[in-house]
């Protein structure tokens, strides 16, 4: 029995088809079931709750052998309360209903000068250490900045041929498409020949400088598009602004600080996966388009 959390986020909802089409048996925790495709509720058991619920994670995790764990962002909380305080339900729940494999959504970075001043990916290894020292097998996917950021720019992008990171804009790092986390997850849920505790950094086929995104960019959806940075103080008034937890901003900036001092720079990315240029024209222009027939 593989148990899923977060089925309708990014990664989990491109990981469900790569299970649903096996034989396993499958278990999905969800806090709104109409929102699963109808495919997921007839092959899968659905348990209706927060996978950070004591009762609801020894409903999910009975006869369980492997979970699916990532830990959704939750910017009203601590960094603290967010990740290791969410996880702490399930680390106990592992060991009370014997779950042998676990594989959890990370970050680069471990390992480096910069990971413990790394804010929220700070947290993300903590949540790691609390997972790893449970006992099961464990595998931390470890992902720099996703392709799918982007898409929170394709307003900006459509309006304005413009997007906004706080990056350096000549400095490449590694990135990563979603269904490429999704596909290493589904292999290691499907093969739990592995044991012990690793970390498995999933990268796209090269790095990328903001300026390297633009270009690409404006070759695949056919205008100028251009790269703006940011400033960390002005990101943070613009997350504060939104009513965030002033420790969760704070958090963000020193990830996105760290990032910029080459927290991700030390994974070399191996030339497979998702190309950038592959995902512009099949993800984001797709996107762009949709939003320009919407208005």
């Amino acid at each position: 029995m593989i148990v899923i959390t977060t089925p309708t986020g990014n990664i989990g909802r491109r990981l469900l088809p790569l299970l649903t089409d096996t034989t396993e048996p499958l278990r999905v925790v969800v806090r709104d079931p109409t929102r699963l495709p109808d495919t997921v509720r007839d092959r899968a058991e659905v348990i209706t709750g927060s996978h950070g619920d004591p009762a609801t994670l020894d409903r999910a995790l009975t006869g369980a052998d492997a979970v699916f764990w990532l830990v959704p962002p939750d910017g009203s909380r601590t960094p603290h309360e967010a990740y290791t305080g969410f996880t702490r339900p399930a680390a106990r729940a592992f060991t009370t209903h014997g779950v042998t494999h676990v594989v959890g959504v990370s970050a680069l970075g471990r390992g480096t000068p910069h990971a413990a001043h790394a804010g929220l990916v700070t947290a993300a290894l903590a949540v790691d250490d609390l997972i790893a020292d449970t006992g099961v097998a464990y595998r931390a996917l470890a992902n720099p900045s996703f392709y799918e950021n982007l898409l929170d720019e394709a307003d900006s992008i459509r309006e304005h041929g413009v997007f906004t990171d706080t990056a350096d804009p000549d400095r490449p790092a590694p990135m990563v498409a979603v269904a490429d986390i999704a596909a290493t997850a589904a292999a290691l849920l499907l093969d739990r020949s592995w044991t012990g505790v690793d970390t498995i950094p999933v990268l796209g086929p090269r790095a990328l400088s903001p300026n390297d995104l633009a270009r690409v960019m404006t070759e695949e959806l056919g205008r100028p598009v251009r790269y703006r940075r940011e400033s960390l103080d002005d990101l943070r008034a613009t997350l504060l602004g939104h009513g965030l937890d002033t420790e969760f901003v704070d958090a963000t900036v020193d990830m996105k600080r760290a990032k910029d001092n080459g927290l991700d720079t030390g994974a070399t990315p191996t030339g497979h996966g998702t190309d950038f240029a592959h995902w512009c024209a099949h993800t984001l222009n797709p996107a762009i388009t949709e939003a320009t027939d919407a208005h």
